[in-house]
C-alpha cells in the first residue's frame, strides 16, 4: 500500500474508441418485494415475480433482484413435470438474474405445498435454459409435503441447461436438494452454500444432498462445482452417482452432513464428497467410465465417509484433499459390476496425490493394491499430530465469505511451519510455494496476500489489512520505491486475528518526507 501514488497518463498517441454498428441495446428489468406484475419492470415500477421478469426479458438482458423476502405460494406454480411441480420455469437463454448490489433477495417457498393429488415434490427453479447467470440470492423453505415414498424436491434443478453460471447463492433451511443437475454441460457452480436441508421422513431424509451433479449423457461434460460449502444436509454434501460424464469438485468444503443441527443422526447416508458409483440396480452405465475429479476439497466430521469413491466401476482422481474427523476419512470402495453388491471390491485405478487426513475413526478403507498412491499422508514416512495444524476449530468453517464471494480465509486445518506435511507432496500442475506442494487442501505460504487500506486520522496513518489469518504481519516503509524490499525498514509488527484482519497505526509529523508502505509476512 502506498501513501503517495504518482499520476499515470496515457500517451497522446493512444486512444480508445467504441464503435456501435446497429447493435441492439441490452435491457434491464427490476423485481422487488413491493412490485406488481402489472408494472412496467423499471426501477420505479418493478415487477413482483421472477417469472414475470423472465417473460419480459430477452437474450442479453439483466434482471435486477432487489433485496427483501419474496413469499411464494401455490398461486406461483407455473408448470407440472410429474411428479414435480415447478415454481420458476427458466426456459429463456442468456439472461442474468442478479441481486442488486448491497442487497439480499430471499425467495421463501415455505408455503408452496401442493396437494398429493397434483404432486408431492417441488422444484423452486427448473433450468432448461442455457447461458444464464443466477447470482447473489437465497432460496429457503422448499418443501416435500406428503412424503409417502422415496421423494425429492430441489432448490435448483438443471435439466438440459448448458453454460449457466450459479454464483453466490445460498440454498438452506428446507427439505430439498440445494443444487441438482440431471442433464446439461459446462455449468459452473461458484461460491455457493447449501446447508440445513433435511428431508421430511425416511424417504426424503436419505435423498437430500447439498449438491448433486448427475449428467445422464456422455455429452454432459464440463460441469464444475467450485468454492462451495455444504453442511448439515441430511444425506450427502456432494453426490455424483450415475454421472455419465466427468464432474469436477474443486476447492469445496463438506462438513457435518448426515446430521441434524443438534448432531443427532439424520439417517441419511452422511458422506462429505461422494465421488461416483452406479448403484446395484443393473441400469446402464457409460463406456468408458468417467474419472471424476475431486481436488482441494475439505471434508470434516461427516457422519459416514469424508471422501468416498462410492462403488465406482473404475478409479477416480483425488488431489490435495483434507479429510478430518469423519467416521472414515478416505473410503476408496469400487465395484466390478453394478448389478449386485457382491461386486464390491477394494478400490482400483485411483490416482491419489498429496492428500491429508487426521483423526478419522478409520483413516483409509477399501484401497486395493492397483492404484497410484505415492505422496499421500498414508504412504509417506511422516506422522500427523494436532500441532501440525494452526487450529482444528470446526466453528470457523461457517465464517462469512469474503466480499467477492470467495471462501473465507480461516486457519482451520492449515499447516504450521514445523509440519512434516510441508513440501511433502508432488507437482500436479498447480501453483505451490517451496520445493514441492504441501499435503492437503491448503498450501502453506502467502496464498492470500493482505488487501490493505490506508486512512489518515489526525496525526496518524491507520493501516488495515485482511488476508493472512493468525500470522505475524510487518509494516515496512521507505522513501525510495526502487529500493529492494529486503532493505525496507520495519516500522510495525502486528498479529492478525483468525479472520485475517490486522491494524497498524503509524504517527506522522508535519514536514516529514513522503513514504511508501508495504504490508507483508516476515
Amino acid at each position: 500500500m502506498l501513501s503517495r501514488l504518482p499520476k499515470l497518463f496515457l500517451p497522446a498517441c493512444l486512444a480508445l474508441f467504441l464503435w456501435l454498428d446497429g447493435c441492439a441495446q441490452a435491457a434491464t428489468w427490476f423485481v422487488a418485494t413491493n412490485g406488481f406484475d402489472t408494472n412496467t419492470g423499471t426501477s420505479n415500477s418493478p415487477f413482483a415475480t421472477f417469472t414475470r421478469a423472465q417473460s419480459a426479458a430477452a437474450a442479453g438482458d439483466t434482471v435486477w433482484l432487489r433485496g427483501g423476502t419474496y413469499f411464494l405460494s401455490n398461486t406461483n406454480l407455473t408448470a407440472t413435470n410429474a411428479p414435480w411441480v415447478i415454481v420458476n420455469n427458466v426456459t429463456k437463454n442468456n439472461i442474468s438474474y442478479v441481486a442488486w448490489p448491497g442487497e439480499l433477495p430471499v425467495f421463501d417457498f415455505s408455503n408452496v405445498r401442493p396437494p398429493i393429488a397434483n404432486s408431492n415434490r417441488v422444484t423452486a427453479f427448473l433450468v432448461t435454459a442455457s447461458g444464464c447467470t443466477f447470482k447473489g440470492f437465497d432460496v429457503v423453505g422448499v418443501q416435500v409435503d406428503v412424503a409417502l415414498q422415496h421423494t425429492q424436491s430441489e432448490n435448483f434443478r438443471i435439466a438440459g441447461g448448458n453454460f449457466n453460471r450459479f454464483e453466490q447463492l445460498r440454498m438452506h433451511d428446507g427439505m430439498a436438494n440445494g443444487w441438482y443437475l440431471t442433464s446439461g454441460a459446462s455449468n459452473l457452480v461458484l461460491n455457493c452454500d447449501a446447508y440445513n436441508n433435511r428431508g421430511l421422513d425416511s424417504g426424503s431424509l436419505g435423498n437430500t444432498d447439498g449438491f448433486g451433479c448427475h449428467p445422464s449423457s456422455t455429452s454432459g461434460k464440463g460441469n464444475i462445482i467450485r468454492g462451495c460449502r455444504a453442511w448439515f444436509n441430511s444425506d450427502d454434501g456432494y453426490d455424483c452417482i450415475n454421472a455419465f460424464a466427468v464432474v469436477t469438485f474443486d476447492h469445496c468444503w463438506a462438513f457435518w452432513n448426515g446430521y441434524f443441527t443438534n448432531f443427532a443422526s439424520s439417517t441419511g447416508d452422511g458422506n462429505g464428497v461422494k465421488g461416483g458409483g452406479y448403484g446395484v440396480s443393473g441400469s446402464s452405465f457409460p463406456t468408458p467410465i468417467p474419472r471424476q475429479v475431486i481436488e482441494f476439497c475439505v471434508a470434516v466430521r461427516n457422519r459416514a465417509n469424508g471422501i468416498y469413491a462410492n462403488h465406482h466401476l473404475d478409479g477416480q482422481t483425488w488431489i490435495n484433499n483434507t479429510s478430518y474427523h469423519n467416521s472414515v476419512n478416505y473410503d476408496m470402495l469400487c465395484s466390478t459390476n453394478n448389478s449386485s453388491s457382491a461386486g464390491d471390491c477394494p478400490g482400483y485405478n485411483h490416482i491419489m496425490k498429496n492428500n491429508l487426513g487426521y483423526k478419522g475413526g478409520t483413516e483409509v478403507k477399501n484401497l486395493g493394491p492397483v492404484n497410484d498412491t505415492n505422496f499421500n499422508y498414508f504412504t509417506l514416512p511422516i506422522s500427523i499430530a494436532t500441532n501440525d495444524f494452526m487450529t482444528l476449530d470446526e466453528s470457523l468453517l461457517t465464517a462469512s465469505r469474503r466480499t467477492n464471494g470467495d471462501l473465507p480465509y480461516i486457519n482451520f486445518a492449515r499447516l504450521t511451519n514445523t509440519s512434516d506435511c510441508i513440501n511433502a507432496g508432488t507437482n500436479q500442475g498447480f501453483a505451490f510455494y517451496g520445493t514441492a506442494p504441501d499435503l492437503g487442501a491448503f498450501e502453506f505460504g502467502p496464498t492470500n496476500a493482505p488487501n490493505p487500506t490506508i486512512a489518515r486520522v489526525g496525526t496518524n496513518l491507520i493501516f488495515t489489512a485482511s488476508g493472512w489469518a493468525n500470522r505475524t504481519n510487518y509494516l515496512l516503509a521507505s522513501t525510495n520505491l526502487l529500493l529492494a524490499v529486503s532493505q525496507w525498514p520495519f516500522i510495525g509488527t502486528n498479529l492478525s486475528n483468525l479472520s485475517g484482519d490486522c491494524t497498524f497505526t503509524n504517527g506522522i509529523s508535519s514536514g516529514s518526507a513522503a513514504n511508501f508502505y508495504r504490508i507483508g509476512l516476515p
